[in-house]
């Protein structure tokens, strides 16, 4: 299938063949991986928001819920708590797109209420069978994740294809229009660290099936597990995955570190963009 020229995310098009642009994560949760409890109050959110927006993010991916290994699931009141609060305020300060990272329905209805864009859903829709029409409800944008509950594959490629169309089977289903899906392959989730390196080095295979893809490294295990280096060590590592999602064509990257991540990316396309003298 032919991608799209373009994503509507917010009042805001992103032209899919000149460059790649930054999610900026914000977790306001008191137990995220790598920065639980230090935004978990709206003011500081905010401000944490607007300073990465100032970096150049061009989304903020707002997340109520951490998803580390062997988290604590919460329910939808306290994740609704924590986010509406901080969607509100960066809505009246900036018209910024804002993506929800939750896999439940009635949290990503509330947050399209209070001004969100875009859903990002770590279970692809295969989690909450009421997710796809909140998406089609709302006529926002989608980030459909890879993910499984166990690390059980016969053919891991074959079988990670499988589950991927599954989920863009649920959203087309749903009535879900192809030009608001972008993928994301799921690093760190369901996957060995062979399998982690493995779909970094082929990200670009996932263009066969079409959509804008978003790549999520940032900080992540694999990277601890090649450098031996501990979550607030891992920048270097983050930054060697973004400059691979720019050469390997990933159109969204969502990292920690904005400011960092957005220089490794310019100074990558400028690089790629010269072809002759």
């Amino acid at each position: 299938m032919k991608m799209n020229t373009h994503i509507e995310i917010g009042n805001r098009i992103f032209p899919l063949d000149k460059t790649s642009y930054i999610m900026g994560i914000l977790n306001v949760t008191p137990d995220s991986f790598s920065d639980g409890g230090r935004h978990n109050h709206v003011d500081k959110a905010l401000d944490h928001a607007l300073r990465m927006i100032d970096e150049g993010a061009d989304i903020i991916d707002i997340g109520g819920e951490s998803t580390r290994p062997n988290y604590t699931m919460i329910s939808e009141e306290e994740e609704i708590k924590r986010i509406v609060p901080v969607i509100e305020a960066i809505r009246k300060r900036t018209d910024v797109p804002i993506s929800i990272d939750t896999y439940k329905s009635k949290v990503a209805d509330v947050a399209c209420m209070a001004g969100a864009n875009l859903i990002n859903d770590i279970w692809g829709l295969r989690y909450d069978s009421h997710m796809a029409k909140i998406v089609k409800k709302h006529n926002v944008a989608l980030c459909i994740m890879h993910n499984r509950k166990a690390i059980d594959y016969t053919d891991f490629v074959s079988d990670f294809h499988k589950d991927i169309n599954s989920s863009l089977q649920i959203a087309t289903d749903a009535g879900i229009l192809n030009e608001k899906i972008i993928l994301d392959p799921g690093i760190g989730f369901a996957k060995t660290h062979e399998m982690n390196l493995y779909l970094l080095n082929h990200l670009d295979m996932l263009h066969d099936m079409g959509y804008p893809i978003l790549l999520g490294c940032s900080r992540k295990s694999v990277i601890g597990h090649v450098l031996d280096e501990t979550v607030d060590n891992r920048l270097e590592g983050t930054l060697a995955t973004s400059v691979i999602a720019v050469m390997k064509g990933c159109q969204f990257i969502r990292v920690h570190d904005v400011k960092e991540n957005v220089r490794a990316i310019r100074m990558t396309e400028a690089i790629l963009r010269t072809s002759e003298i």
